[in-house]
């Protein structure tokens, strides 16, 4: 089994079934104008000379400075799910003994505005992320894909076709 993702985690918490279709390589994503909206912020900051995004192991890291992992994010419609994936990150960093704390920037695409959110990983965090990490490996091992739960976001979502159509 691979390592789990940053994108795998973020998808624990917004939706199962997505992380299992995923995990499993069943991506849809491709036709997602959200995806392709987050792919566009990190080209822009390429093209501004930011180009700052760097590869540990099996994830992707927007950004480190001084003292902090920066993870940038379009909207804050997941703001639970991104702290995890911070989590992560951090936790990744830790094991090559590197510490910092995580810095959120949600950039909101209609208020033109940036919100940030600060995460560390402290003791009752990393116990958290073991166990979430060990239920994600249960969930995307399973032989079919979860019960599919509709919810007011999955309109939007790349796999909404594969679901409910």
């Amino acid at each position: 089994m691979n390592k789990i993702t940053g994108t795998q985690i973020n998808y624990y918490f917004h939706c199962k079934t997505q992380l299992w279709l995923h995990a499993n390589r069943i991506n849809l994503e491709d036709n997602s104008e959200d995806v392709r909206i987050g792919k566009i912020l990190h080209e822009i900051a390429e093209e501004k000379g930011k180009k700052t995004e760097i590869s540990i192991d099996n994830v992707k890291i927007d950004k480190l400075t001084r003292d902090y992992l920066v993870e940038v994010k379009k909207s804050d419609s997941d703001p639970e799910a991104v702290k995890w994936q911070v989590l992560l990150y951090l936790y990744k960093l830790k094991q090559k003994g590197v510490l910092k704390k995580g810095k959120i920037e949600f950039i909101e695409k209609k208020k033109q505005s940036k919100k940030v959110h600060f995460v560390e990983l402290d003791e009752e965090n990393e116990k958290g992320l073991l166990v979430v990490l060990e239920k994600i490996k249960q969930l995307i091992n399973l032989p079919k894909p979860p019960e599919v739960k509709f919810e007011k976001h999955c309109k939007r979502c790349a796999y909404y076709e594969y679901c409910f159509i």
